[in-house]
């Protein structure tokens, strides 16, 4: 068997060499047929592929026909986010009121957020034995394809699942955006039960209680949470609901919506998108990043040692030697990412709640050093700014949450965009997105089998 192994082996490892000589080609040629590749012009801009009222990115302004680096804003239906977090500062539903406001394009009054608040804490659960039967039954350690599969197979337990009218896929999509803290936060604790051989601890979701404050209470031992940290939590779920039609997660919702497809296809898709650590993922690589800062700087005040080893980083001399100072930069924000902004305010006020302002201290150090640095190192023309990333992955270290569950947790907020650009992309009845590819091989002609 172990030869048998081996010979196969090497088949595959033929088999592999094989398919990269066939399907790499010059990448001149994308230059040679003007291809847009990656839907962006040659400035980085997306190309303009479709519509929407859903929320809207803002990183410069045009002015006597040029385009000009502003702060970056953000708006969810026309509302700058800013401002509806500011609103929302009392309570941990601001998640709650942006995901009615995504879905149906107004803010709710209090008698309709507390009826929305009533239907997602009704849907709060998941069918009869789903936990025991579909999670646990196959523990691993990627939260995201445990969430991927969960919500295919919900598919068998929706008794209308092919029906894509405006009232069911809004019925699903609220179910799913109740479901999936569930699910996430089961699929970890079956991962640390069986797979760490740690202690199993199951709680039932509170149907009263706002998403952030029952993701605390379902993951943590005691169940307890500070007011703040349910607070910092919820304006995390806040800045992640949307980001516009054009990042690739949404892309695919739209993507995979016109195809007339159902939604459970639907956010399966865009939950592989999500997975991708150029997308969803990038906030583990930062805290990656810094846990390496923290072991290899031995004075974090030192902005001469502390420049050298983000030097080291962007030479691919240390770290993942990946040349990148993971968390800063942007695609379309330029002076500044109003995430990252709001983020770096609770961040710093719940350091100082943990004990850990040293640590903060390190991450507003390196964010200013690492943007100069960068656009030095790499002579870039326009300005720089911490995405993000950068600080979501420290607030997340800082709430207790397990690494495992970062990307979920972008997931768990981004379902609510998700399922409010499938409603547009269905509303509109647009064509199936079909974008063109140039084929640049060569016509051949058959042989036969045996004459090859």
């Amino acid at each position: 068997m172990e030869r048998d192994k081996d010979k196969f082996d090497r088949r595959l490892n033929t088999l592999a060499d094989y398919c990269m000589t066939s399907v790499r080609f010059d990448p001149e040629l994308y230059t040679k047929f003007d291809v847009k590749r990656g839907l962006r012009d040659s400035t980085g801009k997306g190309i303009l592929t479709g519509l929407t009222e859903i929320s809207d990115v803002v990183g410069i302004q045009s002015k006597n026909g040029r385009n000009l680096p502003v702060d970056g804003s953000l708006y969810f239906q026309g509302y700058n986010v800013e401002d509806l977090i500011a609103g929302s500062q009392d309570s941990c539903t601001g998640f709650e009121e942006v995901a009615y406001l995504l879905l149906f394009g107004q803010l709710p009054n209090r008698q309709q957020l507390e009826e929305f608040l009533e239907i997602l804490g009704s849907y709060r659960e998941l069918p009869p034995n789903f936990v025991r039967d579909i999670i646990m039954n196959s523990p691993n350690g990627n939260m995201m394809n445990v969430l991927q599969k969960s919500v295919l197979t919900l598919y068998s337990y929706d008794p209308s699942p092919e029906d894509i009218s405006i009232k069911n896929v809004l019925r699903q999509s609220l179910q799913l955006i109740a479901q999936f803290p569930l699910i996430s936060v089961y699929g970890y604790h079956s991962y640390r039960h069986y797979i760490l051989d740690k202690s199993l601890v199951i709680r039932r979701p509170k149907p009263e209680l706002s998403t952030a404050e029952n993701i605390l209470r379902l993951l943590r031992p005691n169940g307890q949470y500070t007011k703040l940290e349910a607070k910092v939590l919820d304006v995390a779920l806040i800045l992640h609901a949307d980001h516009g039609g054009g990042n690739n997660s949404t892309f695919t919702t739209h993507v995979v919506t016109s195809t007339g497809t159902d939604t459970y296809s639907a956010i399966a898709a865009s939950l592989g998108s999500l997975k991708g650590p150029r997308h969803g993922g990038a906030n583990m690589k930062v805290l990656l990043m810094f846990q390496d800062i923290m072991q290899h700087v031995s004075d974090w005040e030192d902005e001469e040692e502390l420049n050298r080893y983000l030097k080291a980083i962007l030479d691919r001399k240390v770290f993942d030697h990946k040349g990148l100072i993971y968390g800063i930069g942007h695609a379309v924000y330029t002076l500044s990412d109003p995430r990252c902004v709001i983020l770096k305010r609770f961040a710093k006020e719940l350091s100082e709640a943990k004990g850990l302002t040293r640590e903060f201290a390190l991450y507003d150090r390196v964010e200013r050093l690492a943007k100069e640095l960068t656009q030095k190192e790499r002579q870039f023309f326009k300005p720089l700014c911490a995405n993000v990333d950068f600080y979501s992955g420290f607030i997340y270290s800082m709430l207790g949450l397990p690494m495992e569950l970062f990307t979920p947790i972008f997931a768990i907020s981004r379902i609510a965009g998700w399922s409010a650009h499938r409603l547009e992309e269905l509303a509109n009845e647009g064509k199936i997105i079909r974008p063109a590819y140039k084929y640049v091989g060569n016509h051949k002609e058959y042989k036969p089998l045996d004459e090859r």
